[in-house]
């Protein structure tokens, strides 16, 4: 239930707050007050598309908040506390904020949340009925959605049961069908990698391999100027063929024994005979590391070159061709041989889908003639429940009846197309509600159909935009009435401009219309007495201190509160 809705810089709506609660409330004011803006203002809370259009012009952003009483153990609850947020004991807090820019941030129980939340969360909160439901209630899927709502539980649970088993059978279906249709394509598949798996297996690749081969061949490429270096340098170190005090090792032994001599005369020279003494080793040691290089280098490296580059040219095509790089040829044997596994059990697997879609078929079904038979039933108790509601609706010779055909193709609801027919007054032929039906007509059956599906499937709040368009007299008087049924057992809100309708209601709003010469800024006022009386004389004559306007208007509510057993 609502109890309460606040609005700041929406449309013509300056800043308002609706008091709700529960019961029936009726939101009445004059044609551009902003009534429409209300409504506007719960569908953004419910999750409606909001773009810049509906900031008021002049502010930066449009807000709205909404209060709500919820059931702290129930389904809303839950998902709220799925979003982050939390309720304040049983109140549940909404937002929306909609900027001039076109963004839009939303606010659950506290916590930012995206829109789509707000979406999830209306569904089970507020069913909103305008003059646009009325086209939608033309429409079959519309009306297959009534009466499987009229249904109640058991018909929920079916259609859950079949939905699942209708998902799974499609799921196998398509599979199979995309099997049996790339099956050259996938024998294909299957033997490209089979020879690109043999091939890559055949070189043996191994990771890192191509680039210790471009090393390799960098050495091998430049293996005589490598050689002649590291000859020179161990010549310049330890040569034999200079004398042994003109090469790097005789030349620093004797800079040590030069210091060495003298160093019992100065202390500062021990350190320097240290350091002469570990340069000899250290130059010794390279030259000895250099006289082992030489000793590596190949004798016939030309040879291992090619081999090598034959070796790279290789790993290169593979790489072209199955990469972009070695580790990715390498990683084809893993993944390819996965793949080719699952290729070379297409036949079977095809095999298996076949059983899987017939066994799937049947339980399809067997759950749609299930589907059929519940919706059976409940179309004769939905058409007797609505005629009624239409007769107590000033439709006294009015009859609806709702018809089942049975189509060849299943779909995600069953097979059966659904029509509700109406029979308009005695001797006539019961026709589609798309067809023929008056804007009128159309609201009433559409309220009929909530009173009697609010019996089995009860949701908290109604909102209703106009639901009374194109009714007046006594036709307005019984909409009230049964909006004031309604009420008992949900919350129920009406924006209209008939006073025969709004006398029903125990809360009474009216949106009032002021102007600073530039921009109208509407606000909201609950009416009671005397002022709810006048308000009532503007809905009846367009005067609100009208003797005879006021006299009628108390006459009306008199009626009302008498009708409805308040």
């Amino acid at each position: 239930m609502i109890d309460e809705i606040s609005i700041r810089d929406l449309g013509v709506i300056g800043e308002a707050r609706l008091p709700l609660g529960p019961g029936f409330t009726a939101l009445t004011g004059e044609t551009g007050a902003g009534k429409t803006m209300v409504v506007t203002a719960l569908g953004l809370l419910l999750g409606a598309r909001g773009d810049a259009g509906v900031v008021r012009s002049g502010a930066d952003r449009a807000f709205v908040e909404g209060r709500w009483i919820v059931d702290t153990d129930g389904a809303v609850a839950e998902r709220v506390r799925d979003a982050g947020g939390d309720l304040d004991d049983d109140e549940l807090i909404l937002a929306r904020t909609v900027s001039g820019e076109g963004r839009s941030r939303a606010v659950v129980g506290g916590r930012s949340a995206p829109v789509g939340v707000l979406g999830e969360l209306g569904e089970q909160l507020v069913v909103v009925h305008g003059q646009s439901d009325q086209v939608r209630l033309k429409s079959s899927t519309a009306q297959r959605e009534a009466l499987d709502r009229y249904a109640g539980s058991e018909l929920s649970a079916v259609l859950a049961e079949y939905r699942a088993a209708f998902a799974a059978w499609n799921a196998a279906r398509d599979e199979l069908t995309r099997l049996t249709g790339d099956r050259d394509a996938r024998a294909r598949e299957a033997d490209d990698l089979r020879a690109a798996i043999d091939e890559i297996e055949q070189l043996a690749p191994q990771r890192g391999e191509d680039t210790e081969l471009a090393e390799r061949a960098e050495r091998l490429g430049n293996l005589e100027d490598l050689r002649l270096a590291a000859a020179q340098a161990h010549e310049l170190l330890s040569s034999e063929a200079l004398d042994g005090a003109s090469d790097a090792i005789g030349l620093i032994d004797a800079a040590r024994r030069s210091v060495e001599r003298v160093s019992g005369h100065d202390a500062q020279l021990a350190p320097i005979v240290e350091q002469l003494a570990a340069a000899g080793f250290a130059v010794t040691e390279a030259a000895t590391e250099l006289s082992g290089y030489l000793a590596s280098l190949e004798t016939d490296g030309g040879r291992e070159l090619e081999a090598v580059n034959e070796r790279r040219a290789a790993l290169t095509d593979l790489a072209r061709r199955f990469g972009p790089g070695l580790d990715d040829v390498i990683d084809l044997l893993d993944t390819g041989s996965a793949r080719l596994l699952e290729l070379d059990h297409d036949d079977d697997r095809i095999a298996d889908l076949a059983e899987e879609v017939e066994r799937g078929e049947a339980a399809v079904d067997g759950l749609a003639d299930r589907l059929t038979a519940l919706r059976t039933a409940a179309a004769a108790r939905l058409a007797d429940a609505v005629t009624a509601e239409l007769a107590a609706l000033a439709m006294p010779d009015a009859r609806l009846t709702v018809s089942l055909e049975r189509r060849d193709e299943l779909t995600s609801s069953g097979r059966d197309s659904v029509a509700l027919l109406l029979q308009p007054h005695a001797g006539a032929d019961p026709r589609p509600l798309g067809k023929g039906a008056s804007g009128g007509e159309l609201s009433r059956v559409m309220l009929a159909l909530e009173v009697v599906i609010a019996e089995t499937d009860p949701v908290p709040t109604f909102v209703f935009d106009e639901v009374d368009a194109g009714v007046g007299g006594a036709s307005a008087i019984e909409i009230g009435r049964r909006l004031a049924r309604l009420a008992r057992t949900s919350q129920v809100i009406v924006v209209t401009h008939l006073a025969q309708v709004a006398a029903f209601a125990t809360n009474h709003l009216t949106v009032v219309k002021g102007s600073d010469g530039t921009v109208t800024a509407s606000s909201v006022q609950q009416l009671d007495g005397d002022a709810r009386v006048a308000e009532m004389a503007r809905l009846l004559s367009g005067l609100a201190d009208s003797d005879t306007g006021l006299e009628h208007a108390r006459e009306l509510l008199a009626e009302a509160r008498s009708l409805s057993g308040v």
